[in-house]
């Protein structure tokens, strides 16, 4: 949903703040070239055509001094560059203006679940500055692809506008080149995008997904005015002795013009790189240069730069400021010390923010300020822009506009209307092999449930996929809740879904939803966080679907009987004898039995007692067991929020598709014990909240009826129940 408010203002303005003193002490300092007499702002440089705040020292390693305006260091430096220390004071040139409301075309490859992430950082670092509508080319694998194609759908960020590209396509045209870089493959892919983005598309800026943004990107893209008719890609200078070869003993690496250009930040004249035969040109270099190298060591970095040694007049240098690089043997310093201001943050190392670094506090809060940042913030409309709405937001604003803000029941409504970011997969998945009868638990947490997840892990072996309604601090928290359990850093076969809070209500089912729909088995068991199932539930699951042949097109509802222990320490049973020792002795209950024996009385728990094979129960008001069904079982009415009727309304759906509900004689989940959640306590405490729960059981049996007609008459009565928790 489109933020507004007061609190939403005050959050963004305290950022500001934020931003501002990090800024301050991160990057404050003067440039003795950077005004004019007059006070208006300049780009301090050299001769004509170049730009400032190179790093190439004025008296070269070899300790002979040369003449100003000479190449600095070793390799022909093209004209014009800026080959000199920036405190060099050279005729000041006007800095050029972001273009007003332009589209602005930004491309990145991106692959993977962890570079997923990454790259939403670097998203909400470019949103937060910018006053420009910008259009992202993703060139991604298919697990990317999957997880911001919906995460940018769910955003609904105006005037942002996303195309993807297949990465798997494109590998045959780099898996030629031997690479030594950790990005592998996807690292060598900036080389072909002139051919992959569209043959219209003329310029575009080209990210690596480990960059943090601290400025407008618009001032970035208003530098492509400084190319010459000739120039095709802009620069910066590499803030590193890489390219030297002196590193360490028998460092060969490959060719580069003087200190050689980092990659992270490209500037790329599209139209021009194709009318100069662009791939055959980084062909014919990258072929002849493996006849003495290895691999590539630096990936496509390694390509340009060859390129670029062979070509000089092909680059046109960028000022330091927009790539600053904090790799292990970075010189970066040289740049942020002088410079008034960083405009581009760059983690160019493996260890990224662990890199070694006597600045990198500084540098990791901007990072971090952006990472915890609240997305939500970032769906605002540009202003004195054309502002094109995402797809379905102009709905929404409708429905959202007849909303009657006086009706008790606003904030239901609202919250039912509310669009929630989704990043599914928000850590690295592997789903397990297919296989016929498989079973996916499914079920919704929130902050304070984690403490579950460990032992849900040890009870249940088989694959999950689980729903977290998190901010984004607290995602960031739960990262480094997994990272540090060596329980559930084992497991690969866990689908984590990050849902982003927002509104006053727990959106339960909406959550559900987003849990059922990413499970990849045939069936799933539909549970909650707060039960620990059987230790032989997984098996006994796959068994019974195989037995009783629901792989046939049987429609049936498989109940698992649940029952709580109100002792937060006690001996789980390993069996149904041991269930039923500790159901005699006080031990255990069954669910709810105290407060709403009506949710689970249809599963006659004193037939189950001696049950040897599954028997069939009728549906009856109020029921609302756990159950195992097919994966394309109805999903959850979305309307209830919060608590109460949440699953009695989905087992109502189920009964109307005429799902069998087959009870197991031999499974079994506990509830575990634990403080009220803040919806339940709303509930109990609020008359309002449970005549608007009433609101919508009518408004939910109405669709019933619509949808199912006569057949949804006998659930009339579920609604002439008297009232109680559910």
């Amino acid at each position: 949903m489109l933020p507004r408010g007061r609190p939403r203002a005050l959050g963004a303005a305290a950022l500001l703040l934020l931003l501002f003193l990090i800024g301050f002490f991160l990057f404050g300092g003067d440039l003795d070239c950077e005004r004019s007499q007059q006070g208006g702002e300049w780009w301090g440089g050299g001769v004509a055509g170049s730009l400032p705040y190179s790093l190439t020292p004025r008296v070269p390693p070899d300790g002979r001094p040369r003449p100003r305006g000479a190449a600095a260091l070793d390799g022909d430096l093209p004209a014009g560059y800026g080959g000199h220390n920036s405190s060099d004071c050279d005729p000041p040139r006007p800095r050029p203006r972001p273009p007003k409301c332009e589209l602005l075309q930004v491309a990145i490859v991106c692959a993977g679940h962890n570079s997923s992430r990454d790259i939403i950082t670097l998203v909400k670092s470019m949103l937060f500055y910018r006053k420009n509508p910008l259009h992202l080319h993703l060139v991604t694998d298919a697990v990317a692809r999957n997880i911001l194609e919906t995460l940018f759908h769910t955003w609904m960020v105006p005037a942002v506008w996303v195309s993807f590209y297949n990465a798997d396509e494109l590998k045959p045209q780099v898996s030629w080149i031997p690479n030594k870089h950790y990005s592998g493959l996807y690292g060598l892919m900036k080389l072909v995008l002139p051919g992959v983005l569209p043959p219209d598309l003329v310029r575009v800026i080209v990210l690596d997904t480990d960059v943090t943004f601290a400025s407008n990107i618009a001032e970035l893209w208003a530098l492509f005015a400084y190319f010459s008719d000739k120039q095709v890609i802009g620069l910066v200078e590499n803030q590193s002795d890489w390219y030297f070869g002196n590193l360490w003993r028998n460092h060969r690496p490959w060719p580069a013009l003087g200190r050689g250009f980092n990659t992270g930040v490209i500037l790329l004249r599209l139209d021009r790189l194709r009318q100069a035969g662009w791939e055959q040109m980084w062909k014919m270099t990258a072929t002849r240069e493996l006849l003495t190298l290895p691999a590539t060591s630096l990936a496509d970095q390694d390509i340009f730069n060859a390129v670029i040694k062979e070509h000089p007049w092909l680059v046109q240098p960028l000022p330091c400021v927009w790539n600053v690089q904090l790799s292990d043997h970075t010189l970066a310093e040289r740049c942020y010390s002088e410079a008034s201001d960083l405009k581009v943050i760059h983690w160019n190392s493996p260890k990224k923010l662990r890199v070694k670094n006597k600045h990198v506090e500084s540098f990791r809060n901007l990072y971090l300020t952006f990472l915890e940042y609240d997305g939500n913030l970032l769906r605002r409309e540009l202003f004195g822009c054309p502002c094109p709405l995402p797809p379905g937001a102009k709905q929404l604003q409708r429905a959202l506009a007849r909303l009657d803000e006086e009706d008790a029941c606003f904030e239901f409504r609202q919250q039912q209307l509310t669009v929630h970011r989704v990043h599914i997969t928000f850590l690295p998945h592997k789903p397990p092999p297919s296989q016929p009868h498989d079973v996916t638990l499914v079920a919704q947490l929130s902050m304070d449930r984690l403490q579950m997840l460990e032992a849900l892990c040890r009870h249940w072996p088989g694959p999950m996929s689980l729903a977290l309604y998190l901010t984004d601090a607290e995602a960031q928290q739960f990262l480094r809740f997994v990272e540090t359990s060596a329980v559930l850093s084992a497991r690969q076969d866990v689908a984590y879904h990050v849902v982003y809070r927002e509104g006053p209500f727990y959106p339960i089912n909406q959550l559900r939803n987003v849990a059922l729909a990413q499970a990849l088995t045939p069936y799933v068991f539909l549970s909650d966080i707060d039960f620990l199932p059987a230790y032989s539930l997984y098996d006994y699951l796959r068994a019974s679907i195989k037995q009783l042949e629901l792989d046939g097109g049987r429609k049936a509802a498989l109940v698992v009987p649940a029952f709580e222990t109100l002792h937060y320490r006690f001996s789980f049973p390993t069996s149904k004898a041991e269930l039923l020792a500790l159901l005699d002795a006080g031990s255990l209950h069954t669910f709810r039995y105290h407060e709403w024996p009506r949710g689970h009385a249809p599963t006659d728990y004193a037939h189950w007692r001696e049950a040897q094979e599954p028997y069939r129960v009728q549906w009856a008001a109020d029921y609302e067991p756990y159950v195992v069904v097919p994966r394309d079982c109805p999903r959850y009415d979305s309307r209830f929020v919060g608590f109460g009727w949440n699953k009695v309304a989905h087992i109502m759906e189920l009964d109307a598709q005429e799902y069998e509900l087959l009870v197991l004689p031999e499974a079994f989940i506990i509830h575990l014990p634990h403080a009220p959640s803040l919806d339940i306590s709303r509930f109990r405490s609020s008359p309002t909240y449970r005549d608007c729960l009433q609101a919508l059981k009518d408004e939910f049996h109405q669709d019933l009826s619509r949808s199912y007609g006569a057949a949804a008459l006998k659930y009339l009565t579920a609604l002439q129940q008297p009232r109680g928790p559910v």
